[in-house]
């Protein structure tokens, strides 16, 4: 018998944190899209500037950096979601998860009221990128500051305390959501990220764009059958849920 819990409710409110413009479509864009369309409020909080990901040393950066926000945004709207894009502008590669920027984080998550809060998982062993290990932390760090009302008692909007904080990317999932008839929002979603065609997508140039297109859609599709194998779903997205929070 499976030991992984499935389906969480429609939570009211949703929070999806990530280090980079992307990083929440590609962990958790079809659960995202999914709760969107049952009635969710889902908003987005990037903490990072995106302005590392290219690999032209020619590139105009701050262009580059205008491009990542416009590209979420359109992102957000793929995958049917409403609520805010909230974009906390660290530079690429240099998040920290310092006193700073966790009161930044607290604040959103006191001013938005999510129900359930995404992130990355900063247990994961052997993570490469440091921007997802202070991510993970800013997310449940952010979490409980957002709860106790003597943690930045200065704010101007009340602590809350979200239900659960459901954490990707994590090396010991426990939770799996079923998003099958979601996986081409979650596609669709992650193409609007055209800046990171090269650099993450294997997408280059125009001559064969269709192939490569088909093999992106081929490796995200086959992720999403990996996720599902165990509970039977046919596309799924999985996670560590902690539920007392």
């Amino acid at each position: 018998m499976s030991s992984l819990s499935t389906n969480l409710s429609t939570p009211a409110i949703a929070l999806a944190i990530g280090a980079h413009p992307d990083d929440v479509e590609f962990q958790a864009g079809a659960t995202l899209a999914k709760w969107a369309a049952n009635g969710c409020i889902v908003h987005h909080m990037i903490l990072t500037d995106g302005s590392k990901g290219t690999w032209n040393v020619d590139e105009d950066i701050p262009a580059l950096v205008a491009t990542r926000q416009a590209e979420q945004r359109s992102a957000a709207h793929a995958l049917g979601t409403t609520g805010e894009v909230v974009m906390l502008g660290e530079v690429d590669g240099e998040l920290q998860s310092g006193q700073a920027q966790l009161e930044r984080v607290a604040y959103w998550i006191r001013k938005l009221r999510p129900t359930v809060v995404l992130g990355h998982d900063p247990w994961q062993r052997y993570r490469l990128h440091p921007d997802h290990r202070h991510a993970g932390w800013l997310t449940v760090d952010g979490v409980v500051a957002a709860r106790d009302p003597f943690f930045f008692p200065h704010q101007d909007v009340p602590h809350h305390r979200p239900d659960v904080i459901a954490l990707f990317e994590a090396d010991q999932p426990d939770h799996v959501e079923d998003v099958t008839g979601f996986e081409a929002a979650k596609l669709a979603a992650l193409l609007e990220h055209r800046s990171q065609f090269e650099t993450t997508m294997a997408i280059e140039g125009d001559e064969h764009a269709g192939e490569q297109i088909q093999a992106f859609r081929d490796r995200i599709f086959d992720d999403m059958r990996r996720h599902g194998e165990s509970e039977g779903f046919e596309f799924a997205e999985s996670f560590k849920l902690l539920n007392d929070v």
